[in-house]
């Protein structure tokens, strides 16, 4: 008996012990964007995501820090890196499989988002249109929501069909796509 009350103790020590632990995480104060990768399997395809994200911090961020109408880097310090082991295709354009930068141009009402070949570039300082494989027009979605730290997601509603996701502040972005086969 004195072996069991004292595992329960011991138990319920450990639940309010995690319970508070969890509470009392920390804020998100750091002040530089921080690296970040997304891995996601749709059938037969790997995709990976590398990104530097980086934060609000009270900041005016849309036609603020991002201004509306210019190329943005879609992250911090460097290009976001899109690689997948499957050939793909974005609005009617198969893009080979391989490793592409993503670069957008952010507007009010519509974003244009661009694959590019030159994935190792710093900012847009390297950007070339040229090299651009393909460009799709969006709207971005407002979300009630904010979103502290900017983050990509890769969702599969099914095993050929991709959605490439892009949130930061209270704006969401979706660029669909599909494996192909």
């Amino acid at each position: 008996m004195r072996i069991v009350m004292t595992m329960l103790v011991c138990m319920l020590a450990y639940v309010v012990m995690a319970q508070h632990d969890h509470a009392s995480a920390p804020a998100d104060t750091l002040k530089k964007s921080i690296p970040k990768e997304v891995h996601a399997q749709i059938g037969q395809a790997h995709l990976m995501l590398h990104y530097h994200a980086p934060a609000v911090r009270g900041r005016m961020i849309w036609g603020g820090l991002v201004p509306y109408g210019e190329v943005w880097v879609t992250g911090a310090h460097q290009a976001t890196a899109w690689e997948f082991n499957r050939d793909i295709v974005i609005n009617g354009t198969t893009i080979v499989a391989g490793k592409y930068a993503i670069f957008t141009i952010p507007g009010k009402d519509q974003w244009t988002v661009i694959i590019n070949r030159n994935w190792n570039q710093h900012l847009a300082d390297d950007y070339n249109a040229k090299e651009d494989v393909v460009r799709v027009n969006v709207t971005p979605q407002n979300i009630a929501t904010l979103q502290e730290r900017l983050v990509y997601g890769i969702k599969a509603p099914s095993d050929q069909q991709g959605i490439l996701t892009i949130r930061w502040e209270k704006i969401l972005v979706s660029l669909p796509f599909t494996i192909k086969q």
